[in-house]
């Protein structure tokens, strides 16, 4: 196999760095406009002095620039094949008998590893400095009025001896594990509606929720007010925070007991599915970004048509990913299976770069 050879390890070091110095370009990008932005927010907050402005905004950049590994990889590989068609080396390579298939199998290889490493080293740092910047921005804005990360309202359901209730809270305590402004939707075991309970906060401690100045109010009784109220709950801390936790927020390494966790506490699993097996299939999507970058980067310059190529190359790269994209919307709706909806585009694109490699190399 050329991949062991000395040419081949001399095309695994020029993709490597090409990919991997693509990715820390756009990372470097994306801190430094999140850093002009929050520094603009920052003046709502006296408490958001430049260090902290600085530490969120590095604990943000790399679950956002987790998103560049698709283009990382178009845009490196490219890089890469222009590089050496423009030297000639791609010429004198061909001269000796190495087709294309053989000097794509570092620029493969190199694409699988990358996209090894972020699911399983890269995408667990990230997604706990985004606990850690959600937690930080929730402290720096909130308290002056800034808007935070977390959604308006949060939603949850819970079952209980008690039977089944649904919650609606205002939003997340950020030091401890509580909900405020509370609303406890609670339901007789028969499915008929029980009672409403209205709490300022709500801590959850084992077993039981304490609510704050509640009131409650039922069809068959008068509203009544209480200055400390319990009920019951099997939900845990880790459940909770998980209910209003994005999916992107979760590790790779969690996300198997978290969907375990889920699916015990009676609550929707399917984004968190669909993003286990989104980064399970970022791999294949990697390599199939770089098969795309190979059908329109292989042209020798002296035959020109180069820049239409690439033009048409960047074009296509970007079709796979807003494919990528419209497949995880529908299996988040749940129209399409996770499986399928994570996995169909990076499987079809790198059927369609196999193709236009075949069409292009051997007619």
């Amino acid at each position: 196999m050329l991949l062991f050879t000395t040419f081949g390890r001399y095309l695994t070091k020029r993709f490597a760095r090409a990919i991997v110095g693509v990715f820390g370009t756009f990372f470097f990008l994306i801190g430094t406009l999140d850093f002009v932005e929050l520094m603009r927010r920052a003046g709502d907050s006296p408490i958001a002095t430049t260090p902290r402005i600085v530490q969120l905004a590095l604990f943000r950049a790399p679950a956002v620039a987790e998103q560049i590994f698709p283009f990382a990889a178009l845009f490196g590989g490219m890089f890469a094949l222009l590089t050496l068609s423009r030297k000639l080396e791609l010429v004198v390579a061909r001269s000796v008998g190495v087709s294309a298939w053989q000097f794509l199998q570092p620029a493969a290889t190199v694409a699988g590893v990358i996209g090894l490493v972020s699911i399983m080293i890269y995408n667990p740092v990230a997604a706990e400095l985004k606990r850690k910047a959600t937690a930080l921005e929730t402290r720096l804005f909130v308290r002056s009025g800034g808007k935070s990360g977390l959604p308006k309202e949060i939603w949850l359901r819970q079952r209980s001896v008690d039977g089944q209730a649904i919650i609606r809270a205002a939003g997340a305590l950020p030091d401890e594990d509580g909900l405020s402004q509370v609303a406890f939707f609670i339901f007789n075991p028969n499915g008929s509606f029980k009672e409403r309970i209205d709490a300022r906060q709500a801590m959850l401690r084992p077993g039981h929720w304490e609510l704050s100045d509640a009131r409650s109010t039922s069809a068959t009784e008068e509203p009544q007010s209480y200055k400390s109220y319990v009920l019951a709950t099997t939900l845990e801390p880790e459940q909770m925070r998980q209910s209003f936790t994005p999916p992107d927020a979760v590790g790779f390494w969690s996300m198997p007991a978290v969907i375990d966790r889920t699916q015990r506490a009676g609550l929707d699993t399917t984004p968190y599915e669909l993003r286990y097996q989104s980064l399970m299939a970022r791999p294949l999507l990697l390599i199939a970004m770089v098969l795309v970058a190979a059908s329109v980067s292989l042209r020798f310059f002296r035959f020109g048509g180069v820049t239409k190529l690439v033009i048409g190359g960047v074009a296509a790269g970007f079709v796979l990913y807003v494919a990528t994209q419209l497949s995880e919307e529908l299996g988040s709706s749940g129209i399409v299976n996770p499986i399928v909806a994570a996995w169909l585009p990076a499987a079809l694109g790198a059927m369609l770069g196999a193709l236009a490699l075949l069409h292009q190399e051997d007619g």
